[in-house]
């Protein structure tokens, strides 16, 4: 009798398997991506498989073939989530293109946030290659309480009183309002340069990440400061980091390479004990050794050589790549204070330290390349993590960089919007987000000299379950990037 019911029970396992293949044999997929490498940083997969597509999710993951009403074959190719940049400032159809052909399929403006945030979205709908979103700006709170004439700035090189002024208790409160302002139009999280708002007192920055502590979402800060010098250390900048999250506030610390400076490694450690005791902070990387901003910022008040433990020949103008002298700095800063430089101020050996960091997210801090100046991190960010620190150097895994790419960045986000668990893993069920490259060629090209340069090794991009990338080229009219919103309450 036992052996009677065993046999039953092993033959309907075996039709049911046969009528499953069966099934999966006979749906026709919108898209069947054929014979790639599938790299699954969530569930640890790392094979070749089929993967279906239908109404932008990914519908089938098959080692048995898929039909498809469109076909391609990724033999030889990594298929990945695609990739999560949660620090892309810029948004223009220019730098989008440059992303996407960086493998990027979801940018959010984190750091340094947007105002006004209904506004913001209301622009980028339906135009956009990639999914977007953004936080609320603490910067541009303090413009619009701060500034007798706001209308007057240019960008965040024109250092005035929404930079340096000290908040009363009053002004506070009212920054906090345009905060929570921006968080009830669907607002992300709130996006701090602190560095740039020298007179933001640890009052107000501790009464801002509150405000985000009621709603659950994350404060992502360029931190008080980047120096080496006591007091107002890059050390300095980490506790006050790490004393905000235990208060219960969500903490992400943006690009700890370029802000910890020679200090990574005692700042990692930092990390991990924060961690360790259960508070909410996480933190980025880029991979290069050189960082950019205005040189009218307040980076560059005076005393930043010292602080940086640089001189003037290490900051770059990025518009002619000249280093610049005591006299042009000077110059640029009083004529230009909006214009861009490359400042090389970090050591490869930190930089790798926070890249091999298991908790630590890739994240590019690109700016515009509309104009064709910038830094190449705007371009090449995420193909030369694959083709630099994973391939040529060997100081990553092919799935640890991947996951620090995607699975990790979505994760931080999924509080705020549970809608990102779709995304930055390849399951059924999933947005079908995918950045699909070849791991022996991929590798970015843009330059310090060059920046506006495409990477190459990355033949396929689909956003939602379209192509915007194909035979490695920008998909022309394709534009199915969608928004990355909270719920709206105002």
């Amino acid at each position: 009798m036992c052996r009677r019911l065993l046999l039953a029970l092993a033959v309907g396992c075996s039709l049911s398997l046969l009528a499953a293949a069966h099934l999966h044999a006979a749906e026709m997929y919108s898209l069947v991506l054929a014979n790639g490498r599938v790299m699954d940083p969530e569930s640890g997969l790392d094979e070749v498989r089929n993967i279906g597509i239908v109404g932008g999710r990914i519908a089938a993951i098959s080692e048995g073939s898929l039909e498809g009403e469109q076909v391609l074959d990724v033999s030889g190719l990594v298929v990945a989530p695609g990739f999560i940049d949660l620090h892309a400032h810029a948004h223009d159809a220019i730098t989008h293109g440059f992303l996407a052909r960086d493998g990027v399929t979801t940018a959010l403006e984190m750091e340094g946030g947007v105002l006004p945030v209904g506004e913001w979205y209301a622009e980028h709908e339906g135009t956009s290659r990639i999914n977007f979103g953004a936080a609320v700006s603490h910067p541009g709170a303090r413009v619009e309480v701060l500034e007798p004439d706001p209308d007057a700035l240019v960008g965040l090189g024109d250092s005035t009183h929404w930079s340096h002024d000290v908040a009363d208790a009053g002004q506070i409160e009212a920054i906090v309002d345009v905060i929570r302002q921006g968080l009830g139009e669907g607002a992300l999280g709130i996006g701090f340069g602190i560095q740039y708002t020298p007179g933001a007192s640890r009052d107000e920055i501790w009464r801002v990440y509150q405000a985000g502590a009621e709603e659950s979402v994350t404060g992502f800060a360029h931190v008080r400061f980047a120096s080496m010098s006591e007091p107002g250390s890059s050390v300095e900048s980490m506790e006050e980091m790490i004393a905000i999250a235990a208060t219960g506030a969500s903490v992400h610390m943006c690009h700890i390479a370029s802000t910890g400076l020679g200090k990574v490694p005692i700042m990692l450690e930092m990390f991990d004990a924060a961690r360790a005791m259960g508070l909410d902070i996480s933190t980025e990387v880029y991979p290069y050794t050189a960082s950019s901003s205005f040189i009218g910022a307040a980076i560059f008040d005076p005393g930043w050589r010292g602080r940086l433990g640089r001189d003037y020949g290490d900051i770059v103008w990025a518009a002619t790549n000249e280093p610049l002298t005591e006299e042009t700095f000077n110059r640029y800063r009083e004529e230009e204070p909006n214009g861009t430089i490359v400042a090389h101020v970090m050591d490869e050996e930190n930089v790798i330290a926070a890249l091999q960091h298991p908790d630590v997210m890739i994240a590019a801090d690109g700016g515009s390349l509309a104009d064709g100046h910038g830094h190449p991190r705007s371009a090449g960010s995420h193909a030369r993590v694959l083709g630099v620190y994973v391939r040529e150097m060997g100081v990553l895994t092919l799935m640890d960089a991947i996951r620090k790419m995607t699975l990790l960045p979505a994760r931080r986000m999924e509080t705020a919007v549970p809608s990102m668990a779709d995304k930055g893993r390849i399951r059924v069920g999933a947005d079908a987000d995918l950045t699909i490259f070849d791991p022996e060629t991929v590798i970015d090209n843009a330059t310090f000299e060059n920046p506006a340069l495409p990477s190459t090794g990355i033949p396929y991009i689909l956003v939602g379950g379209t192509l915007v990338v194909a035979n490695s080229e920008l998909v022309e009219g394709a534009l199915p990037g969608r928004p990355v919103r909270r719920e709206i309450k105002q």
